[in-house]
């Protein structure tokens, strides 16, 4: 398979998570959803974190968005310097009395950038996710894929540094997601965002990223961190070579 080679990334970390740990208390005394974990990312990385349910990988992603404080531990971003950060859920979130172009300019409104200027790059983010056409849509019109492609480019509107999806494709059918994964390859490469991205998904993984973080049942703990190369753009036929497999049995050994 041809493709071509992700530009080399810079060592200098743009994120550095030192020893994190996560407790919620509750009538029992405390749930330990996270412990002691350690990582770092670099520039124009895309990550995923996979592992069981109630393994803390949303709860990492929350802390990271400044949504919910760890117990203990910390985290800093490249210098010191805190970037901006976009992040998708699981459900698109969308304003349901706000069109496609409303939704996705929101963020520059709260920026109060120039409504000229706002509603440039709204029309260059719409292009990018391919909604030509959807521009003047209600989120009740839309199918579930093209509801998260609002997401996504709400998300990435403001240009942040860092983008954080929290199984952003979960709750689509089989083939759409299929095809939203191919969408999101072909817009990180874009766009060459860092990506911290939680996923249930081997093959999502593996499709998408570069390197998978596994965390174990709660607390979490990392498990194992493996980078991988595979060659971009990723098409479907990928997914059916010896190399994606050994990398998912792989994948199914260490969560298992």
């Amino acid at each position: 398979m041809q493709g071509f080679a992700v530009p080399k990334m810079p060592h200098t970390p743009i994120l550095s998570i030192r020893n994190l740990s996560a407790v919620f208390q509750n009538e029992n005394g405390g749930l330990h959803a996270l412990e002691n974990i350690s990582f770092d990312v670099k520039p124009r990385e895309f990550v995923c974190v996979l592992g069981p349910s109630g393994s803390g990988k949303t709860t990492l992603l929350r802390i990271l968005a400044g949504l919910i404080p760890p117990t203990s531990g910390a985290f800093t971003f490249g210098q010191g310097e805190e970037p901006s950060i976009g992040m998708v859920f699981q459900q698109a979130t969308l304003m349901p009395w706000r069109t496609v172009t409303e939704n996705i300019k929101l963020p520059l409104e709260v920026k109060k950038i120039d409504e000229d200027s706002a509603r440039k790059k709204t029309n260059e983010m719409i292009e990018l996710v391919g909604l030509q056409g959807f521009e003047d849509s209600l989120p009740r019109d839309l199918s579930g894929g093209m509801a998260q492609r609002v997401a996504i480019a709400r998300a990435l509107i403001h240009d942040p540094d860092l983008l954080l999806l929290d199984e952003p494709f979960a709750s689509l059918d089989a083939m759409t997601r299929e095809r939203m994964w191919t969408e999101l390859s072909n817009l990180w490469q874009a766009r060459q965002k860092t990506v911290i991205m939680v996923t249930h998904s081997i093959n999502e993984s593996l499709f998408l990223a570069d390197r998978v973080l596994v965390l174990t049942q709660r607390p979490g703990k990392i498990k194992m961190d493996m980078e991988f190369d595979l060659p971009h753009p990723r098409k479907d036929e990928i997914r059916y070579t010896s190399q994606f497999g050994k990398l998912a049995k792989k994948l199914r050994g260490a969560i298992e």
